[in-house]
């Protein structure tokens, strides 16, 4: 049985469980916005946006840096799964000025269509360097291009009727 007041809280990357903790409370950046998460919340489901993620353990504000992902919580667990995260005295500072520089310039030399994954590459880097300067407490300027992750691949809609077959037949 989980202690009071007490939610466990893993960040998984694919090298392995990056930070396992007990916490009172984090926070983490949806694709629909930030959302918090106390003992006892309801059980959640979802995708992660780069950024921060922030947690109090035992009364103290912890801050890490996450990619895109999925967060599920259930029965005072929390599980966040990610391609990578960074704690801040990780956060090389020069290495992620160097990093959103040369995303920056590959994006405004990039002749392609916005939605390939090369341009999609370049956008996820621009967002790495600039979340780990903004954890490291050196945010980079307002100039940054302007991608949301949640449309990045394939998406399907579900506000069409699946039984509506004759919309379907009219456009073939």
């Amino acid at each position: 049985m989980a202690d009071a007041g007490v939610l466990k809280l893993e960040i998984v990357t694919p090298d392995g469980v990056a930070l396992r903790e007990s916490v009172q409370s984090f926070t983490a950046t949806s694709v629909d916005g930030e959302f918090g998460v106390l003992p006892g919340h309801c059980p959640l489901l979802a995708a992660l946006k780069t950024g921060i993620v922030s947690f109090v353990k035992n009364g103290v504000e912890e801050k890490v840096v996450v990619g895109p992902g999925f967060a599920e919580v259930y029965a005072d667990h929390a599980t966040l799964l990610t391609d990578h995260m960074m704690r801040k005295a990780d956060v090389d500072p020069v290495r992620a000025r160097l990093d959103l520089k040369d995303a920056d310039e590959a994006l405004d030399r990039y002749a392609g269509e916005p939605g390939t994954t090369e341009y999609l590459d370049l956008m996820r880097k621009e967002l790495w360097a600039a979340a780990r300067l903004t954890l490291y407490g050196d945010p980079p300027p307002p100039t940054l291009h302007t991608y949301d992750e949640s449309l990045a691949g394939p998406h399907e809609t579900f506000l069409d009727d699946p039984n509506d077959h004759a919309a379907e037949e009219a456009t073939h």
